[in-house]
């Protein structure tokens, strides 16, 4: 038997502040994932750029690290099967005003005409990023 796989999910500061981590949450562990690692923090702008290097010189970095260090994140390892791509299917595209009903970003998320993409959650796009990525948060 395979060990199960396991992603990063953050919960950024705009569903933090929103009240949404539960609602976020629930919906992940209702999907049959489990959460098997939660913890809440205030990233440092030195953390963001090494989790978000790879968009590091585009026009939108500063503002997204300036974004995430705005709040508590709320960090949690979730695990089962095929559940990078399970996860980011239930967090709908990036883009909150054209993610799909159902989904976290289409049902909570919109656009705040600020500049920056709130979209209320980061869920890893593949095994090696979220490997990366579960260092960063909980290394």
């Amino acid at each position: 038997m395979s060990q199960p796989e396991r992603t990063l999910v953050l919960v950024k500061p705009d569903g933090v502040e929103r009240g949404l981590t539960g609602e976020i949450l629930s919906r992940i562990e209702r999907k049959g994932y489990q959460i098997v690692e939660l913890n809440m923090l205030n990233a440092t702008p030195q953390m963001l750029a090494v989790h978000y290097e790879e968009h590091e010189g585009k026009e939108f970095f500063e503002p997204l690290v300036n974004f995430m260090a705005s709040g508590p994140i709320v960090a949690a390892i979730v695990e089962g099967e095929r559940v990078i791509e399970g996860i980011r299917v239930l967090a709908g595209i990036s883009d909150p005003t054209l993610a799909e009903p159902g989904t976290i970003r289409g049902d909570l998320g919109r656009d705040w005409g600020e500049g920056v993409q709130k979209n209320l959650i980061h869920a890893s796009d593949s095994t090696l990023s979220a490997q990366r990525e579960m260092d960063i948060w909980f290394g």
